[in-house]
């Protein structure tokens, strides 16, 4: 990024009623806690070249509707770095926005902590990781904006703790800074776009869309709800299955509506969370995000119909839990044939981001509403279902196993898998005599659980 935008200009970006918070005014030493020389005249020059007094800029801004506490660094001011004085108004602001239950909002721009006040100045990271987590836990939402750089504390803290993170374009972003880097380092992993492919960050956001995106996101995560979310209407066949290969042929067709058409009829708008924070994503198995259904919002992971990978479910994971903390119901889609098995997602830990995924779905007190539209593969397809709220599809099925694979479990020949089929008792009416989903979505009786509706 070869602009970068002051901190007054960066307010300017997302909103146009700024008001600065109070903050402590600490006693000045000479030359700083260390008695570093010339420390003062670099820090006056620092406020003489910026109009800033601290490398933070914290205040209230009105963010196309929201209200929000907004963080903003200033790198001209000693690189953005964190003193003690950035400490005391970051903390400040967290307690500010936990008393009057505001938002959140760091646009970060700092090279890391400050060395002319040496070990005071890195545990300034503590103070402000305790901040957060006293934010986190009053279900205040934290959506962080990177800008160039974000590198060091400030990005281990501020960025990449917040529960959502957007990225400018070109940023440098990174724990390493540019001089701190081993000789020969690949430049390209420390950057917005890096982070984004790598799971730490959500999206990347232009500068001109910044105001708008960042005003979508608040609006959808400062509306919690008790209500269940309402499970989507069918798209596809609108019979029952005669049998349960039948069943099996419809939710494997390729014609058969996906994710993406549920989640479009579904939702008036909708953002993407993308990425489990462990360095992966899984953009062709799971589907996260938040978005708009009737007037409010409803958190949403959905499986695409492909095998499940790791990051998908450690994706969905972190879904329910932020969903839960702010109070946001949530809709889960499932379709998958199962969860991938290849050697790789063993490697990534399959079955611990599967059991990740169990716990937090068993953990929410948020309602979560399930609905079955193709593939039901077995516990990488279950570990997505919410206990008492699963509906189903007419084209789709679920399964404790594939039926070819239990054919060749039980040692059936390949002429046994339609039986099979059958004996699983796989249809979308079979799981609602069996009790293990609520009904059939459609006709007005069909919601109601009758099996033949």
């Amino acid at each position: 990024m070869t602009d970068r935008l002051s901190a007054r200009e960066t307010v300017a970006l997302v909103t146009d009623d700024f008001t600065e918070l109070p903050h402590p005014d600490r006693e000045s030493t000479e030359d700083g806690p260390l008695g570093w020389p010339g420390y003062d005249a670099a820090r006056a020059r620092a406020a003489e070249r910026t109009g800033e007094r601290e490398s933070v800029v914290c205040g209230t801004g009105d963010v196309e509707g929201t209200r929000a506490v907004l963080l903003v660094f200033e790198f001209g001011f000693l690189g953005g770095s964190l003193g003690e004085r950035t400490g005391d108004r970051l903390e400040a602001a967290y307690a500010h926005a936990r008393a009057h239950r505001l938002p959140v909002v760091p646009l970060v721009a700092t090279g890391g902590s400050r060395m002319q006040e040496g070990m005071l100045a890195l545990t300034q990271l503590q103070r402000v990781a305790r901040a957060s987590a006293l934010t986190r836990q009053a279900g205040l939402p934290q959506i962080a904006v990177l800008r160039d750089p974000t590198t060091g504390g400030g990005w281990a803290t501020l960025g990449a703790g917040a529960d959502v993170v957007l990225a400018l374009p070109g940023a440098q972003v990174g724990f390493a800074g540019s001089r701190v880097r081993p000789a020969g380092a690949d430049p390209a992993a420390y950057t917005a776009h890096a982070q984004v492919a790598a799971g730490s960050a959500d999206a990347l956001v232009r500068p001109e869309e910044l105001r708008e995106t960042l005003g979508r996101w608040l609006r959808l995560l400062t509306r919690p709800s008790t209500a269940p979310a309402p499970p989507p209407l069918p798209l596809g066949a609108p019979d029952l299955p005669a049998t349960g290969w039948d069943a099996v042929r419809r939710a494997r067709s390729p014609g058969r509506p996906r994710a993406t058409a549920y989640l479009d009829a579904y939702f008036t708008h909708r953002v993407t969370v993308g990425g489990d924070r462990c360095g992966g994503t899984d953009p062709g198995g799971m589907l996260c995000g938040f978005g708009e259904h009737e007037g409010r919002t409803v958190a949403y992971a959905a499986q695409t119909g492909a095998a499940t990978r790791p990051a998908g479910y450690r994706t969905a994971a972190r879904l329910v839990r932020l969903a839960d903390r702010l109070g946001i119901p949530v809709l889960t889609l499932v379709d998958t044939p199962g969860a991938a098995n290849d050697a790789e997602a063993e490697r990534q830990g399959a079955g611990a981001a599967i059991a990740d995924l169990f716990g937090a779905v068993a953990a929410a007190r948020t309602p979560l509403t399930t609905l079955v539209v193709g593939e039901g593969g077995s516990g990488g397809a279950l570990a997505l279902a919410a206990p008492g709220n699963t509906w189903a599809t007419p084209d789709s099925y679920f399964s404790v196993i594939a039926p070819e694979l239990a054919a060749a479990i039980l040692k059936r020949p390949p002429e046994e898998v339609e039986t099979t089929a059958d004996q699983l008792r796989v249809r979308p009416q079979d799981l609602v005599e069996l009790g293990v989903i609520r009904g059939v979505v459609g006709p007005a009786d069909r919601r109601e659980g009758h099996p033949d509706g």
